[in-house]
């Protein structure tokens, strides 16, 4: 596969190579990967206070919001996000099949349906395949499907799509059962992190089989080259203090693409701010990495573009496929000081690093978990 730029070694079993051939972002640092990476290569957390409604009766009242005025009412703000990432990727060929994920309410039939008009109309897709609500591991198990399709020759290329608008009813809900940080700062893995912050986020990934991409004269953003997905069931919102799921999460996506732990060189953690999951993803890392942990570079991007819920898988993917294009890992921001049970190398400044294989993961309420690994190109 020469024609493909920079396009390394073939996935062992004989599958055809999935790749990240377009990315397109709209998150509270801007418009584009390239505001959203640089953003997160410098710790620049896009945290503000919450004008859009009423958030004087709640314990925060910060959110890392899209800039400018967003109304929330019938106008579909939020399938208009959607369908402005997507353009950012380009034109797609007719019959790419679109993976769509979003919150699950009382609007997503008619966010769904409006974001498979808008798609029709850009590049003359069916519509929307399929819709994912599955909490904060929706976007990626759209990922690891669409990487399936892709792999076994089902589809040539894949759209997948992801957008959250922070909103009054979750924004209450978080706040009261205490989910939010109480200073207003999303600290991951730090000492002193007292819970997440909301965010906004609409993304689009072309997700390629690289013989199509190929033929089109594609550059190649990344290679997905392993998924994993697990369910340790421990409870319906605290984490498995262990990591016990989130490590087989790892492990079977390091097994899917042959990589050993020590040839990763990046994790973009699910890391929350919260003390308990923090805890627990943290020990899932020393027991899939063991002695390599102590080298590993470690972040949580959300400590600069905050938690998008349903969309942030895909908000971090993309965040990661910046990573390894641009050389500078994110920065875990917001850090108070070490946590002595956590033992990672936190990326807390900027810096520079070149890894082959990079992580990233998520982990939902009611033990879903899912690790995606992308190989540089």
């Amino acid at each position: 596969m020469t024609g493909v730029r920079g396009l390394g070694p073939p996935p062992p079993g004989g599958r055809t190579p999935v790749l990240v051939t377009g990315v397109g972002v709209l998150s509270a640092a801007g418009r584009g990967l390239a505001a959203l990476s640089e953003a997160a290569a410098h710790g620049k957390a896009s945290f503000g206070e919450v004008t859009r409604f009423d958030v004087s009766a709640r314990r925060t009242t910060r959110a890392a919001l899209l800039p400018g005025e967003v109304p929330l009412a019938a106008t579909l703000p939020l399938a208009r996000a959607v369908l402005d990432a997507i353009g950012q990727v380009g034109p797609l060929p007719e019959g790419t099949p679109v993976l769509l994920a979003l919150h699950s309410d009382e609007r997503t039939g008619t966010t769904a349906r409006a974001v498979a008009a808008g798609v029709g109309r850009l590049c003359g897709a069916p519509g929307v395949t399929r819709v994912y609500t599955g909490a904060c591991v929706a976007a990626s198990t759209a990922v690891a499907d669409a990487a399936a399709m892709v792999a076994t020759g089902r589809h040539e290329r894949v759209l997948v799509a992801a957008g959250h608008l922070v909103e009054p009813g979750v924004f209450a809900v978080f706040d009261a059962g205490r989910a939010l940080a109480r200073d207003g700062e999303l600290r991951p893995f730090s000492s002193g992190r007292t819970g997440t912050l909301l965010a906004d986020a609409a993304v689009a990934v072309l997700v390629e089989a690289a013989p199509a991409a190929e033929r089109r004269g594609a550059t190649a953003l990344a290679r997905l080259a392993g998924w994993g997905r697990s369910g340790d069931a421990h409870h319906v919102c605290r984490p498995e203090p262990e990591g016990t799921g989130l490590s087989r999460a790892i492990e079977a996506a390091l097994t899917r693409a042959a990589v050993a732990p020590a040839e990763v060189g990046y994790v973009n953690a699910n890391g929350t701010g919260s003390t308990l999951a923090d805890l627990a993803e943290a020990r899932a890392l020393h027991r899939v990495f063991g002695p390599h942990t102590a080298e590993l570079p470690v972040s949580s991007s959300k400590s600069v573009h905050g938690h998008a819920l349903e969309a942030s898988a895909l908000l971090e993917l993309a965040v990661t496929v910046g990573a390894l294009e641009s050389g500078l890992l994110p920065v875990n921001a917001g850090a108070l000081g070490p946590d002595p049970e956590i033992g990672l190398d936190l990326v807390d400044g900027p810096r520079a690093a070149r890894p082959g294989h990079a992580l990233s993961l998520n982990s939902a309420f009611g033990g879903a978990n899912t690790a995606l690994l992308l190989a540089a190109v």
